[in-house]
C-alpha cells in the first residue's frame, strides 16, 4: 500500500498543492466557455462570419481532447512537475496571443494552443489533488477538485459577459495571465514529480498509438462540433471524417493492446470499478453540459434574455454544487456507497428535468427557475465526486494518472455527444411540432381568422395600410406559430433528459463494484 501513498503531503503544503490544481482546473473549464458570450463581439472586431468564428471554440475542445489521453504518458516522459509547469505557461502565453490576435487565422491557431495546454491542466490537476491526500481522504480530494469541474462551465457565460460589456473581448484572455504566473510559481515550489518508470527512448515511444489517437479523436471530436452546422451526413466532409474517426478508434484500440510501450495504457480499464467509472463519466457528461447549454439557449433564444443574465442563472445551480461537494466527500469517508448516491443523482436530475418540463412557458421568468437549479446543483453534487471516487478508488501509482486521463476524456466527449443530439433533435422537433401546429391553422378556421383580424387591426391603429397591415398579420402569426414550436420543442429536450437519467437510476444499482480493503495504518504516510 506503501505506493499508492508515496505523493501524500500534510499541513500547509497539502493545501497550496490543492489550491493550485483546483485553479488551473477551473482556468481551463472556465476557458471552454467564456468565450461564448464574446463571439458576437469577435465576430465584428475581426470582420468574419457566425461560421468562421465558431472555430475559436471546435479548435479548443479538439486540442482538448486529443491532448487529455496522453497527459499520463507525457508526464511520465517529462515529469510531472515540468509537464504541469510547461503546460501552464503554454496556456498562459497562448492567452495572452489568443487576446492580441488580429485575425481569425491567429486567433484559432492559438485557442488550438491554448487547448493543448488546457486539457493538461485538467487532468494532471486531478491526478495531483486524488495523490496528495492518503486513500481514506480520496472522496473529500475529488469532492475539492470537482467543485472546479463544475463550478467553471458556468461561471464561464457571466464572467464573459461581464468582461465584454465593460472592457473588450480581448481581457476574456488577458485575465489567465496573473493566473497562471502565479500558478507556474506555485507548481514549480510546491508539487513533486513521482518516478513511474522513467522516460522513453525516441525508438521505443509509439509514435503510431500517438497518429491515431490524433486522427480518431481529433476526427471524432470535429464530427460532434460541426455535424448540425454541416447537416450532419448530407455533408461529404462529415462523411469523411466520421469514417476516419471509426477506423481510427478501431486501429487505435488495436495497436494499444499490442504495443509493448503504448501511449495510452487500455489494460487499466481491466479494472472493474475504473470501467464501471468511465461508462457513468459519459453520463455525467452528458448531463453536466447538455443541461449547462440548454437553459442559456432557452432564455436568451425563447425569452428574449442577454448572455449575462442568462450565465447568472446558473449561478444558483454551481454554489449548490460546491456546497455539497464536501459533504459527498464526507459521506465517502464515513463508508456510504457511491452507487446509492449515484442512483440518488440520477433521481434527483430526473425530478429537475421533469420539473423543468412543467414550468418552461413563454412567460418562465429568473424566479422560476431558482429552485429547479437548486435542485440540479444537489444532483451535480451527488454524482460528479461518487463517480470520480469510484473511477479511482483501486488505482495506485502511475494507474491513477492513467485513470484520470480516461475519465476526463470520456467526460468531454460525453458533452460534446450531447450537445450534437440536442442540437440536431431541437431542430428536428421544432419542424415536427410547427408542422403540426400548421395543420390546425387554416383559412376557414373561425379563431384563425378572429385572431388574424384583430392582429391587422392593431397595425393600422398605428397608421399601416390595410394591405401592409394584413401582411404583418400573417408574419406576426407565423412568428407566434414558430416561438410554440420551439417552446414544445424544448419541454421535450427536458422530458427526454430526464427519461434517460431515470432509466440510469436502476443500472447502477445493479452494478457490482469491486471494493479493495485498506488499513488506516498503511494508509498514511
Amino acid at each position: 500500500m506503501m505506493e499508492d501513498n508515496s505523493q501524500v503531503v500534510y499541513g500547509y503544503r497539502r493545501i497550496i498543492i490543492t489550491i493550485t490544481a483546483v485553479l488551473c482546473a477551473l482556468l481551463e473549464i472556465i476557458d471552454t466557455t467564456i468565450v461564448n458570450v464574446a463571439l458576437n463581439d469577435m465576430k465584428g472586431n475581426l470582420g468574419v462570419t457566425l461560421v468562421d468564428i465558431g472555430w475559436v471554440i471546435t479548435a479548443y475542445a479538439i486540442a482538448n481532447v486529443i491532448i487529455v489521453p496522453l497527459t499520463s504518458w507525457l508526464s511520465q516522459q517529462f515529469g510531472r512537475k515540468n509537464y504541469f509547469a510547461a503546460s501552464i505557461i503554454l496556456f498562459t502565453v497562448a492567452s495572452f496571443l489568443c487576446g492580441n490576435s488580429t485575425t481569425i487565422l491567429e486567433l484559432v491557431f492559438f485557442r488550438f494552443l491554448q487547448g493543448l495546454g488546457g486539457g493538461a491542466l485538467l487532468v494532471t490537476s486531478q491526478t495531483i489533488i486524488t495523490e496528495a491526500y492518503p486513500i481514506e481522504k480520496r472522496g473529500m480530494a475529488q469532492a475539492l477538485y470537482g467543485m472546479g469541474v463544475i463550478v467553471g462551465p458556468t461561471l464561464g457565460p457571466p464572467l464573459g459577459g461581464y468582461i465584454v460589456d465593460h472592457y473588450s473581448w480581448p481581457f476574456i484572455f488577458f485575465i489567465n495571465i496573473p493566473i497562471g504566473i502565479l500558478a507556474v510559481i506555485l507548481t514549480l515550489r510546491y508539487v513533486k514529480s513521482p518516478d513511474y518508470g522513467g522516460k522513453k527512448k525516441a525508438s521505443e515511444v509509439d509514435w503510431i498509438g500517438i497518429f491515431l489517437l490524433i486522427m480518431a479523436i481529433g476526427s471524432l471530436q470535429f464530427v460532434l462540433e460541426k455535424g448540425q452546422e454541416y447537416d450532419w451526413f448530407q455533408d461529404k466532409l462529415i462523411i469523411i471524417f466520421s469514417v476516419t474517426a471509426l477506423l481510427g478508434i478501431y486501429f487505435l484500440i488495436w495497436r494499444e493492446l499490442t504495443a509493448k510501450n503504448p501511449v495510452i495504457e487500455l489494460r487499466v480499464l481491466k479494472d472493474k470499478n475504473l470501467a464501471i467509472g468511465t461508462i457513468f463519466t459519459f453520463i455525467l457528461g452528458f448531463g453536466l453540459y447538455g443541461s449547462t447549454f440548454i437553459i442559456p439557449l432557452f432564455t436568451q433564444s425563447l425569452l428574449g434574455w442577454t448572455a449575462l443574465q442568462a450565465g447568472l442563472l446558473l449561478v444558483p445551480s454551481s454554489l449548490t454544487t460546491g456546497l455539497m461537494m464536501p459533504i459527498v466527500g464526507r459521506l465517502i469517508q464515513k463508508g456510504v456507497s457511491q452507487k446509492y448516491m449515484v442512483a440518488g443523482g440520477f433521481l434527483v436530475f430526473f425530478l429537475y428535468s421533469l420539473l423543468s418540463h412543467n414550468v418552461i412557458t413563454p412567460h418562465t421568468g429568473g424566479g422560476d427557475f431558482f429552485w429547479l437549479l437548486v435542485i440540479r446543483g444537489v444532483g451535480l453534487g451527488l454524482l460528479f465526486v461518487p463517480i470520480t471516487t469510484l473511477s479511482l478508488s483501486n488505482l495506485k501509482g502511475k494507474e491513477i494518472g492513467q485513470g484520470a486521463a480516461f475519465t476526463s476524456m470520456v467526460r468531454q466527449l460525453g458533452g460534446s455527444f450531447s450537445i450534437a443530439i440536442i442540437s440536431t433533435f431541437l431542430n428536428r422537433q421544432v419542424f415536427k411540432h410547427k408542422s403540426v401546429l400548421m395543420e390546425k391553422i387554416t383559412a376557414f378556421d373561425s379563431a384563425t381568422q378572429e385572431r388574424l383580424l384583430g392582429m391587422k387591426h392593431q397595425f393600422m391603429l398605428q397608421g399601416i395600410p390595410s394591405d401592409v397591415a394584413q401582411q404583418k398579420a400573417y408574419k406576426a402569426l407565423d412568428l407566434m406559430v414558430q416561438k410554440q414550436a420551439f417552446l414544445l420543442s424544448y419541454m421535450d429536450v427536458f422530458l427526454y433528459i430526464g427519461i434517460f437519467f431515470l432509466i440510469c437510476m436502476p443500472i447502477i444499482l445493479m452494478v457490482k463494484t469491486a471494493k479493495k480493503k485498506f488499513k488506516l495504518n498503511e494508509a498514511m504516510h
